[in-house]
């Protein structure tokens, strides 16, 4: 079990992850405080709920309520560098979901609301599923617990 936490927190990815880690992490975060709490903007949890609905995304409000919350957290995650892998597996997830659910009829450009941004989080996300949080996370303080 040990050796699987490690592996999960540990990172040798060196500093250039907090390049991706922190505006990505803003941008998750900010889009979860939306369909959460209706800041910057946003519809909270009933109105999200009720366009996830409108668009098939069944129960509304619990998909509005996990995909915030994916994100919010998510973000904050990213942000401190505290479970960078299993956040940003999450997130991917959220993403593969947006881009397929919402964007992808609409072609890859922002400017027709297609998948461009979502592509691009998701790459993202990947990444950092893949190289973990790097050296300047809170993983790293987690994972020499482990040793």
């Amino acid at each position: 079990m040990n050796t699987l936490i490690q592996r999960i927190l540990s990172s040798n990815a060196g500093i250039a992850t907090l390049a991706l880690r922190i505006p990505v992490g803003i941008i998750f975060a900010a889009h979860g405080a939306q369909k959460l709490f209706g800041w910057f903007g946003g519809y909270g949890l009933e109105g999200t709920g009720q366009w996830m609905a409108s668009i098939g995304l069944q129960p509304g409000y619990l998909m509005a309520l996990m995909a915030g919350s994916a994100e919010f957290f998510g973000g904050l995650a990213l942000l401190i560098g505290l479970l960078v892998r299993p956040a940003a597996v999450v997130l991917a997830f959220a993403m593969l979901v947006a881009i397929f659910s919402v964007h992808i009829g609409n072609g890859l450009f922002m400017s027709n609301n297609g998948y461009e941004f979502g592509l691009a989080l998701l790459a993202i996300s990947v990444s950092l599923a893949i190289s973990g949080g790097g050296r300047l996370a809170l993983d790293n303080r987690l994972a020499a617990m482990y040793r």
